[in-house]
């Protein structure tokens, strides 16, 4: 057993990376809610409000980041494995950059419309940035919660498959319409980071469920 293992059974553990982890979640969450409004939005001004309002939650995310390191660089027993934290801490990040890079991209390319598959990859999005959510609510209570941080990690599993499904039928959707190529490339980018914010989301998942096996 290492021995930071060992330590943890009998040392005071220090909950405060609960909270920290839980508000960074909470940020992954509050900015796919914003992407899926984005996506229903057809006013310019509207829009870039919107985009304004991810970013902050992107700069936000990244305040939320740093408190965790620098928390892990102050604290001598944690209450998962440090390697863990910050995988967990990264990959939440992650989801908040790819949403970010895809509202960029609406701002920087101005589509002249989205079409469906955006909104239902925005849709799917915000249903595993929920999951993730809720599963960072179980990590204070792991072994007593086991099944149903397990359910949600095959949620969030789920999420991406759905995720790939959509972006495969957007993109060929894409290519068989009557899109110009100039707005065929801006569609087409968009929802690239969408589909990249997904995968995100499920390493989030693999992370958790590897807590949830080594804990529960």
């Amino acid at each position: 057993m290492k021995f930071n293992s060992i330590l943890r059974v009998f040392a005071p553990k220090e909950v405060k990376f609960f909270g920290l982890i839980n508000e960074l979640s909470n940020i992954v969450d509050q900015s796919a809610t914003y992407l899926q409004e984005l996506f229903t939005l057809q006013d310019m001004g509207q829009i870039a409000e919107m985009c304004r309002l991810i970013k902050l939650e992107e700069l936000k995310g990244d305040k939320a980041e740093g408190d965790i390191f620098k928390a892990l660089d102050e604290t001598f027993i944690t209450p998962f494995d440090r390697e863990d934290i910050s995988a967990l801490t990264d990959h939440l990040d992650d989801v908040i950059d790819s949403i970010n890079r895809a509202a960029r991209k609406v701002i920087l390319y101005t589509p002249e419309v989205f079409p469906p598959a955006m909104l239902e990859m925005a849709t799917i999005i915000k249903r595993g940035t929920s999951e993730i959510h809720n599963a960072v609510n179980e990590l204070p209570n792991v072994r007593k919660n086991a099944d149903l941080l397990a359910k949600h990690t095959q949620e969030i599993k789920s999420v991406e498959e759905e995720a790939d499904r959509i972006y495969e039928k957007g993109i060929s959707s894409l290519f068989h319409s009557d899109v110009r190529t100039r707005e065929l490339i801006k569609i087409k980018e968009i929802l690239l980071d969408t589909e990249k914010a997904a995968n995100k989301i499920n390493n989030v998942g693999k992370i958790l469920k590897i807590i949830m096996v080594k804990y529960a």
